[in-house]
C-alpha cells in the first residue's frame, strides 16, 4: 500500500500542477463568452485545434519516448542530451518551413495570416519546453513543475483580463498591440506566457553535457513515431468536430458547441491530472513484483472517482453553468455535456489500459487503436452532422472513445494481462451513467433527486469496497 500512497501523492501534486492552472484558465470562459460573439469564440477554438495538430507533429512522440528510455537506460544523461538536441534542432527546422510557407498553409487551414504567425510562435515555444517539463516529472520534481505551470497560467489570465475586460482592461497595454479584433489579444497573451515559461526552463537545457547518441535517437524515434500518429488521431477525435461543424452548421453553432464542450472540462482535468502522475509511475514501477495488481487497483479507483465526477457535474450543472457561461446564446448546445463527460471518462479508462502497449514496446497498437477511433469520428460526423446537428459530434466522441477503451482492454489481455476487476468497474460505470442520464434527460435536471442518486451511488461504492477501505483506514492509523 505504500506504493499506492506514493502514486497518490505524486498524482495529487502533479494533478494540482495541471488542474489549478487549467481551472483558473477555464474561468476565462466566462470572460470570453461575455466579450466575444459566438463567431469569435468559434474562431478561437479553430485556432487551438490547429495548434494541437502542430504540437503533435513537432514533438513526434518524444515526450513519452523520453519517459520510457530515461527510466530504462542506465546512461540517463545521454538520453536527456540526445532528446534535448533533437527537439531543439527539429523545432528550428520546422519553424523555418512553417514561416516560409505561411501564406499557403494559413489559407489551407482557414486562419488569418497574422493569427498564423502567432500560432507558429506559440507552437515552437511550447515544443521547446516539452523535454524540460518531462525531465522535471520523471525525476520527481513536482513543486518546480507546478510552480512554472502556475506562472504560465497566471500570466495568461492577467493579460486576458487587462486586454479584454471592459472593467479591468488597460488601454495603455492595448495600445502596444495593433489587432484586428479582440480575439487576437487571446493569442498574444498565450504567446507572451509561453515565452516566459521557456526562459524559466532554460537552465534545464544545460543540465548535462552535449552528448548526441545516434543509437539512442534511433530508439527514441522507433518508440515515438507510432505515438505521434496516435497523437494525431487523438487530436482528430478531440477536435475534428470543432473543425467541421462551422463548415456545416456555421460559426454561431460551433461557438456554442465549443463553449458547452468546456463544461465537461472537469473530467478532462481529472484525466490530465491522473496522467501526469500515472505515466512516470507506471514506467518506474513496471519491474516490481506486484506491478499488475497495482495497476488493477489504480484503474478501479480511477473509475470510481471518474464516475463520481460524472454524476456531480451532471446533477449540479445548473449551478456550474452560470459561473462559466452567462451569455444565453452559448447555451444552445448544453445537452452535449453528459455525453461528452462520459466520453472523456471512457478516454481516461483507455489511458489506464494503454499501459500494456507502452510497457511492452508495442506502441504501434496504440497507433492502430487511435486511427480506428479517428476513422469513426470522421465518418460519424460527416454522415450525421447534416442530419442531427451538433449532437452528432458528442455521440461520435462517445462511440470512438468507448470503442478504443474496449479494444485496448481486449488486446491488453493477450499481451500484458492485468487482473482488472472488470465486474466492479462495469457496475460503477453503468450505474453512474444511468443515474446521470436519467437526472439530466428524463427528470429535467432535478437536483434534489439527483442528490439522492449521488448518495445512493456513494453508498453502493462504500458497501462493495468496505473490506479494502477498512484495510486502508487501519493501515493509515497504524502508520500514525
Amino acid at each position: 500500500m505504500s506504493v499506492l500512497k506514493t502514486f497518490l501523492k505524486d498524482t495529487v501534486i502533479y494533478g494540482l500542477a495541471i488542474v489549478v492552472p487549467k481551472l483558473i484558465n477555464v474561468l476565462l470562459l466566462r470572460l470570453y463568452t461575455d466579450v466575444l460573439p459566438n463567431e469569435g469564440y468559434s474562431e478561437t477554438t479553430e485556432f487551438y485545434v490547429v495548434a494541437a495538430f502542430f504540437n503533435v507533429i513537432l514533438t513526434y512522440g518524444m515526450e513519452t519516448s523520453f519517459f520510457r528510455f530515461f527510466s530504462k537506460n542506465k546512461d540517463k544523461d545521454s538520453v536527456l542530451s540526445t532528446a534535448m538536441i533533437t527537439i531543439v534542432v527539429s523545432t528550428f527546422l520546422f519553424g523555418i518551413l512553417l514561416f516560409l510557407f505561411r501564406v499557403p498553409i494559413s489559407e489551407a487551414l482557414r486562419i488569418n495570416t497574422d493569427f498564423y504567425s502567432i500560432l507558429v510562435g506559440i507552437t515552437l515555444l511550447d515544443t521547446l519546453i516539452v523535454i524540460p517539463f518531462a525531465y522535471l516529472r520523471v525525476t520527481g520534481r513536482p513543486i518546480k513543475f507546478a510552480s512554472i505551470k502556475l506562472i504560465n497560467v497566471l500570466i495568461i489570465v492577467l493579460l486576458n483580463v487587462l486586454l479584454l475586460s471592459s472593467t479591468y482592461g488597460s488601454e495603455g497595454l492595448k495600445s502596444l498591440f495593433t489587432v484586428e479584433n479582440n480575439v487576437e489579444y487571446i493569442f498574444i497573451a498565450n504567446l507572451i506566457a509561453s515565452a516566459v515559461v521557456l526562459i524559466l526552463v532554460l537552465p534545464y537545457f544545460f543540465k548535462t553535457k552535449l552528448n548526441f547518441e545516434p543509437k539512442v535517437l534511433k530508439q527514441l524515434l522507433n518508440y515515438g513515431w507510432p505515438i505521434m500518429v496516435a497523437g494525431l488521431a487523438f487530436v482528430i477525435n478531440e477536435n475534428f468536430d470543432k473543425w467541421l461543424l462551422p463548415e456545416i452548421e456555421g460559426e454561431f453553432v460551433n461557438g456554442a458547441y465549443s463553449a458547452c464542450y468546456k463544461l465537461a472540462v472537469f473530467m478532462t482535468l481529472f484525466i490530465q491530472a491522473f496522467r501526469m502522475g500515472a505515466e512516470p509511475f507506471f514506467f518506474n514501477h513496471s519491474d516490481k513484483e506486484n506491478a499488475t495488481q497495482t495497476y488493477a487497483t489504480i484503474l478501479k479507483y480511477f473509475t470510481i472517482v471518474g464516475a463520481l465526477g460524472l454524476m456531480i457535474v451532471v446533477i449540479y450543472i445548473d449551478l456550474l453553468q452560470p459561473v462559466l457561461i452567462k451569455n444565453e446564446s452559448y447555451l444552445l448546445a448544453l445537452d452535449i455535456v453528459p455525453i461528452v463527460l462520459l466520453a472523456n471518462l471512457c478516454l481516461g479508462i483507455y489511458h489506464n489500459l494503454s499501459i500494456w502497449y507502452k510497457l511492452t514496446d508495442r506502441t504501434r497498437f496504440g497507433m492502430y487503436i487511435s486511427i480506428i477511433g479517428a476513422a469513426i469520428t470522421i465518418g460519424f460526423n460527416l454522415i450525421f452532422i447534416p442530419k442531427i446537428g451538433f449532437m452528432a459530434c458528442a455521440y461520435a466522441t462517445l462511440i470512438a472513445y468507448s470503442l478504443m477503451m474496449f479494444m485496448s482492454y481486449v488486446l491488453g489481455r493477450k499481451y500484458y494481462p492485468v487482473p482488472y476487476d472488470v465486474s466492479r468497474i462495469a457496475i460503477y460505470l453503468l450505474i453512474s451513467t444511468a443515474l446521470s442520464f436519467i437526472t439530466y434527460y428524463h427528470l429535467d435536471r432535478n437536483m434534489l433527486l439527483g442528490t439522492v442518486f449521488l448518495l445512493l451511488f456513494v453508498t453502493l461504492v462504500a458497501f462493495l469496497e468496505r473490506k479494502e477501505l477498512k484495510f486502508l483506514t487501519r493501515k493509515k492509523l497504524n502508520n500514525n
